[in-house]
């Protein structure tokens, strides 16, 4: 977990460069973001990745691993773990691909929509307590903002 930061460090010339650094402020946010995300994730036994793969799932008929790498960015053998932790958790799970018994696909089961719909609520205060400090504007264009740099790197 990441110490405090005192009100003399605040102060400290060495702060004020990394707090003008915009790259490190976006990590300490990513860092305190995902540590606040997954221990919410972690009463129900997952993690933030883990979540990330339900959202989309649940967006879909259905997903092959390859496409959860693509679209996830994710490495393949980071997707077949994932799906395995939520296969043995009964929140997904493998199955032929209607037309092409070869393939399969990763759906989620009834028990991870539960799951799902569970987090959602945790995760919306996750985000609201971070955002605290920012009106509904600001919140708004700095999502905005963030949502642009984000896509700006997608192919």
């Amino acid at each position: 977990m990441e110490s405090e930061i005192t009100e003399t460090d605040r102060d400290a010339p060495w702060m004020r460069a990394l707090h003008a650094d915009t790259g490190y402020l976006l990590y300490r946010l990513g860092l305190r973001s995902g540590s606040m995300f997954n221990a919410v994730l972690a009463e129900h036994g997952f993690r933030l990745r883990h979540y990330a793969l339900m959202r989309y799932l649940v967006t879909v008929e259905g997903a092959g691993q390859r496409e959860l790498s693509e679209k996830l960015g994710y490495d393949p053998s980071a997707i077949v773990s994932l799906v395995d932790d939520l296969q043995e958790l009964g929140f997904a799970e493998r199955r032929p691909l209607p037309g092409d018994r070869r393939h399969r696909i990763v759906v989620l089961t009834e028990k991870g929509h539960s799951a799902l719909r569970e987090t959602d609520t945790a995760s919306r205060r996750v985000t609201e307590d971070l955002m605290a400090p920012l009106d509904a504007d600001e919140r708004a264009t700095l999502h905005a903002l963030l949502l642009r740099a984000a896509e700006s790197g997608v192919d």
